[in-house]
């Protein structure tokens, strides 16, 4: 496949596949660099057909136990699913600042899959061992539940023709969790995706990985299935604006100031409830904006300085060129007064202010058709 590996929190990882005659590595550089094509091209993929990725980079835990529910009412901020279902949650310091950000899912009332950062499991683990309620087991299980990702228009084709599960829109909703047989291995699909775009995450034992990816790359060479990685993957959620961890979203920042507040569910009690309600009822004083930028041979990374008027009025959190809809794109704090569509800033790369301009409304699939459909 002439991956080319970088690492990611210890873990090697895919960032890109080498196109023919490319080297296999990716020469360092503060500007665009040789995996520019390579990265276009899964992309494109993606969009237009099919694409696969390893999501073994996630940190993963399984909760069981009589009193998982309450337990996880308690210690995440969001909403809790019913069976088959999953959600997105933040999960807050006693300060109320975003210590976590999960996908749960809701296997049985009395067993749940946990999904999030793979670099964070450990400081996760500490603190769901510190928080634990009696009764209820928390197993960190990141390395033993591994699989792939496939994203795009032909996403659900290729799932249909690997298992006897149906997966048609009708029958699998956005957001829904299901068990079934894919191949000869016993997963746990998902129905969401971090690219934006129709997905599943199909989870399995790290045992039967290899078969699973004999399976679902026989199925799909008729459809165009092409594997992509991180770079891409990082690439796609910019059309989208979705944040990450680490930039986005972390230990620095207040739920309302990132807009992760919309997952918050405001009528349970939670761990930093108190403090996120304050935020919430007095406005945050910056917001988390997307800027598209007009960008020439280097795109936003992060921390570079937000200029308006001549002044640095903000920073930027994360960015960098959104194949998919063809713009450099840059994520940002400006105090939220600022945070108007079509404001006119600059945006400081590499030592020279480049012109960019505040948008609001996602660059691609913006009301949610395509992933949702």
């Amino acid at each position: 496949m002439r991956a080319v590996f970088g690492q990611q929190y210890g873990l090697e990882v895919v960032n890109y596949h080498a196109l023919p005659g490319e080297p296999l590595y990716e020469t360092p550089s503060f500007k665009r660099s040789n995996a520019w094509e390579a990265v276009a091209q899964e992309c494109a993929a993606v969009r237009g057909a099919v694409g696969i990725n390893e999501i073994q980079n996630f940190g993963k835990f399984r909760v069981k136990g009589a009193g998982a529910r309450a337990w996880l009412d308690r210690i995440m901020a969001g909403r809790i699913p019913a069976p088959g279902k999953l959600s997105l949650t933040p999960m807050l310091s006693p300060q109320g600042r975003i210590i976590g950000d999960f996908t749960v899912t809701c296997i049985s009332e009395t067993e749940f899959q946990i999904t999030g950062s793979y670099g964070a499991q450990d400081q996760h683990r500490r603190w769901f061992e510190a928080n634990l309620d009696e009764g209820v087991t928390v197993e960190n299980v990141s390395d033993r539940l591994t699989g792939f990702q496939i994203a795009g228009p032909m996403a659900r084709e290729l799932l249909s023709r690997v298992t006897r599960a149906d997966v048609s829109a009708a029958a699998f909703r956005f957001m829904e969790a299901k068990r079934m047989v894919v191949g000869m291995a016993d997963c746990l699909v998902q129905r969401v995706s971090y690219t934006g775009d129709l997905g599943f995450e199909i989870y399995c034992d790290a045992m039967v990985q290899r078969q699973l990816w004999s399976t679902l790359w026989a199925a799909g060479q008729d459809l165009g299935l092409r594997p992509f990685g991180m770079r891409a993957m990082m690439s796609l959620r910019l059309d989208k604006f979705f944040g990450s961890w680490g930039r986005e979203f972390s230990p620095d920042y207040m739920p309302g100031e990132t807009g992760i507040a919309r997952f918050i569910r405001w009528d349970k009690e939670f761990i930093g409830k108190a403090p996120a309600l304050a935020e919430r009822q007095a406005g945050p004083a910056r917001k988390l904006c997307a800027f598209v930028v007009e960008a020439v041979d280097a795109d936003v990374v992060a921390y570079e300085p937000i200029w308006v008027g001549g002044e640095v009025k903000g920073f930027c959190t994360s960015g960098g060129y959104a194949h998919g809809s063809g713009l450099s794109v840059a994520l940002g704090f400006l105090p939220a007064e600022m945070a108007v569509d079509g404001l006119a800033v600059e945006i400081e790369i590499l030592g020279e202010r480049r012109a960019a301009r505040l948008v609001t409304a996602p660059l691609w699939d913006a009301d949610g058709a395509r992933m949702r459909g």
